[in-house]
């Protein structure tokens, strides 16, 4: 009877590691969903958010799907001339894109 007892003890352990091999597989996978999704996409919002915080007049940009060139930048809000005499305002939020210097031009 005892002996039945102290098999019972080793199994048990056993089983213990069975349970963290188990677990492995999961945190195998976040560990990559961390790296191949969730990194890049902050990598991404904090390039994006330098970006917004850069913006000055006289920058070429994507608003909204208009192209423009800022001609009023307030801490919120940005101007952007989308034609000639035609400004409108525009979220900070909603620049998408910065344009190389003489992409409007190009454009037009």
């Amino acid at each position: 009877m005892i002996g039945t007892a102290y098999a019972q003890a080793a199994g048990g352990a056993a089983a213990g590691g069975d349970t963290l091999m188990g677990m492995l597989p999961i945190i195998l996978m976040f560990v990559i969903l961390y790296f191949l999704m969730i990194r890049p996409q902050m990598k991404k919002a904090k390039e994006h958010k330098s970006m917004q915080e850069a913006l000055a007049k006289g920058d070429e940009v994507v608003a909204v799907g208009f192209l423009g060139k800022i001609t009023k930048v307030g801490p919120n809000y940005v101007s952007v001339e989308i034609a000639p005499n035609v400004e409108v305002q525009v979220e900070k939020g909603g620049i998408s894109r910065l344009l190389p210097k003489g992409t409007i031009k190009d454009a037009q």
